[in-house]
């Protein structure tokens, strides 16, 4: 099997900009909680979230790229320009070897909100036609595409939380298959207001924090933001004398089939996802030094999750952390995210901690 190299990192988040300055916050305790401030709250119950702070788009995009590209694509383009200085490319051998993939939710979210809330009032007669085109989720990776000169595959996965994910793995397979040298990938993802009155209507909002593993949890925050990885095969890595900065090991996917909200009680899905990316990276459960867990700090992931990781490492105490924590919950986000701080924790042989953990459940 062809092996392939993480090379670069780039972040985005509610924390801080860049992978080395976000991995500090995180090592610091650092919560990018805070009141919403892009849109009005009051007619809610909720009114917390983790929005990034500190981005500068004129900082990562040209004023071209800023006329044509939503928030969330701005996150994504800042992220990868980040990656790619990380991964020391400021050119592309073959950019027809370099594909785009990445994962999201809601894609331009807020571009969505602009278009329907006129709809909703007067009509689609009232949709703007100048919008409407800079809305859909395929056209995030066109316009990385567009704006890194990468002209390999684009895909985009909508596949909510695990979106992330999702993209990584499905990237590194593209390189295993032969289909590409290089893929820029991960997810991005913003906070809009209809997605945030969802979830404080479905009651599944904290009130002030979000405590993962613990008792008194009670739900997650909405957060935001972009993490980038650039993937490489092993032997574009070495033709380049570019450096390695992690391996990417197998991507386990199973589910539940259960329900549409909540996990399976037992888990199953959760556990044969993660049996398969162990074992199918070649390892056994003792060699799993750390897990970054999806830790939501809602009532009955944590549980289940706690439930599957026991079961699946006998009782071995393996330090696990969750993110969210201190960044929220940052959807289709939120395991690219995690997977930098992955990254750097390899590297940096440290590990962030779980804030808010003060009754483990």
């Amino acid at each position: 099997m062809k092996r392939v190299f993480i090379s670069g990192v780039g972040a985005v988040t509610p924390i801080g900009i860049g992978n080395r300055e976000v991995f500090d916050a995180l090592l610091r305790g650092v919560s990018g909680v805070r009141p919403i401030e892009r849109f009005d709250t009051s007619q809610l119950d909720r009114h917390l979230g983790c929005e990034v702070q500190g981005f500068v788009p004129a900082d990562h995009l040209t004023r071209v790229e800023r006329a044509r590209i939503g928030r969330c694509g701005e996150y994504a383009l800042g992220a990868a320009r980040i990656a790619l200085r990380d991964a020391g490319l400021d050119k592309f051998a073959d950019p027809a070897r370099v594909s785009v993939i990445l994962g999201t939710t809601m894609g331009e979210a807020n571009i969505l909100g602009e278009l329907l809330r006129p709809w909703a009032h007067e009509g689609r007669h009232a949709i703007s036609k100048e919008l409407a085109p800079r809305y859909g989720t395929g056209n995030l990776p066109a316009q990385l595409a567009r704006s890194l000169g990468a002209r390999g595959a684009i895909e985009t996965l909508p596949a909510a939380c695990a979106a992330g994910n999702y993209a990584i793995g499905i990237a590194a397979r593209e390189i295993r298959r032969g289909r590409a040298d290089i893929v820029i990938t991960g997810a991005s993802e913003v906070i809009e207001k209809l997605q945030y009155a969802g979830f404080a209507r479905l009651g599944a909002m904290a009130q002030e924090k979000v405590r993962p593993f613990d008792r008194e949890r009670d739900g997650i925050l909405i957060g935001e933001g972009a993490g980038i990885l650039i993937l490489e095969s092993e032997e574009s890595l070495v033709r380049r004398g570019g450096r390695p900065l992690a391996e990417v090991g197998a991507l386990g996917l199973a589910c539940d089939a259960y329900h549409i909200t909540r996990p399976h009680p037992e888990g199953e899905g959760c556990k044969e996802a993660m049996r398969l990316a162990v074992v199918g990276s070649g390892l056994g459960f003792d060699e799993v030094d750390h897990i970054s867990a999806h830790g939501t700090g809602t009532p009955a992931n944590d549980v289940i999750e706690s439930k599957v990781i026991n079961d699946l490492f006998g009782g071995r105490r393996v330090p696990v952390t969750s993110l969210k924590s201190m960044i929220g919950h940052c959807m289709g986000a939120a395991s690219a995210i995690e997977a930098i701080a992955c990254v750097e924790t390899l590297n940096r042989k440290i590990i962030p901690p779980t804030t808010n953990l003060e009754n483990q459940d």
